[in-house]
């Protein structure tokens, strides 16, 4: 390394060493984005120009023939609402419970933490299996109402082992006894310094939560039949079979030409329509994302 006038200059080897590494990371970057950008141009493309494989990186005869078709549905709207519904009520109900079992946990005067913290990690390996619970939620009345979508998830032990983990890293026994000393209470405590305080790993947990139920689709299929209640994941399901082409059904080759097209033109659509809500959400969380996931990784 060679020191010119207070500057630090890099040597040979370090600029070889810093040109390799930004290529590659390059070349991560393009493998990573490029199905993300050819989904989208393909969703903007005309149909012939898809089912042809003539869409490579920009859309090719711009159309939004396949949103048109996705929103022409009115349970695909209908759909959007009632996963909206089911994100914001779970992830509330999904980061209370969370806290309220991460926070005792993360305090070294609870009695008897190790052993409670031991059932909470065996139920993390060990479950009853798909149709125990299934006769659970119906034994509790739950199907085919959206409870059952929000229960049997209330609380994911990963989370809470991850939150806790930050309590114990970021919230000092010191600031506790503080509190303490001032006349403040466990539930006060909580509310009004550790809250304040967990910003980002509320925001992680939240967005962990979030997308979880944004994408739900086993728990959908399994435990509804009322259409009213099924999210857009399923909706979007049935409007894809919909749009299959069957060849015994249509004698017209060019007609069944063009429906293949419009199947495959809602394939990407459909794609579009299911992520960009959380695409458009993450830049918003990004930063408290990151800092809430080192600082609940690295210690505890």
């Amino acid at each position: 390394m060679n020191i010119e006038r207070g500057n630090i200059k890099d040597s040979a080897g370090d600029r070889l060493f810093n040109a390799i590494n930004y290529t590659f990371m390059l070349v991560i970057l393009i493998i990573v984005l490029y199905p993300v950008v050819f989904v989208v141009s393909s969703s903007f493309s005309a149909k012939e120009a898809v089912s042809a494989g003539q869409v490579l990186l920009l859309p090719v005869g711009f159309s939004l023939e396949g949103y048109q078709a996705v929103f022409r549905d009115p349970a695909v709207l209908r759909s959007i609402a009632v996963s909206v519904g089911y994100t914001a009520a779970g992830t509330l109900i999904n980061v209370v419970l969370t806290i309220m079992a991460a926070y005792p946990l993360s305090r070294r005067d609870l009695w008897g933490r190790g052993l409670i913290m031991g059932l909470f990690a065996f139920t993390m390996f060990f479950s009853g299996g798909l149709i125990p619970t299934y006769l659970l939620v119906k034994n509790l009345n739950l199907l085919d109402t959206p409870w059952a979508l929000l229960l049997p998830t209330a609380v994911s032990i990963w989370n809470m082992v991850i939150t806790r983990t930050y309590f114990n890293a970021t919230i000092p026994d010191e600031l506790l006894e503080a509190a303490q000393i001032d006349g403040c209470n466990d539930l006060t405590f909580l509310w009004k310094v550790v809250l304040p305080l967990s910003g980002p790993i509320v925001a992680v947990i939240a967005l962990y939560y979030g997308v979880e139920h944004w994408n739900q689709y086993f728990n959908a299929l399994m435990y509804l039949k009322n259409p009213k209640w099924y999210p857009l994941q399923l909706v979007l399901r049935e409007v894809l079979i919909r749009s299959q082409v069957n060849s015994d059904m249509i004698g017209d080759s060019k007609q069944m030409a063009e429906l293949a097209g419009l199947s495959d033109l809602l394939k990407y659509s459909l794609i579009v329509v299911a992520t960009a809500p959380l695409m458009l959400v993450y830049p918003f969380v990004q930063r408290y994302f990151v800092k809430g996931v080192m600082i609940g990784a690295l210690k505890g």
